[in-house]
């Protein structure tokens, strides 16, 4: 597996999605690469907790 950039959907920014996260996505059972960035599926977490 190679690293991946990816655009971020909420802020645009670009991003690399690592091999070793990718392994991880796949050791987890994931199909699909993620679509935001880690500080936008941090903000996005929080907010959900917040609820």
């Amino acid at each position: 597996m190679e690293d991946k950039n990816i655009i971020c959907k909420d802020c645009g920014q670009e991003f690399v999605f690592t091999a070793g996260e990718q392994e991880f996505f796949k050791e987890k059972g994931f199909e699909n690469a993620p679509v935001r960035c880690p500080d936008c599926r941090r903000a996005r977490k929080a907010e959900r907790n917040n609820r």
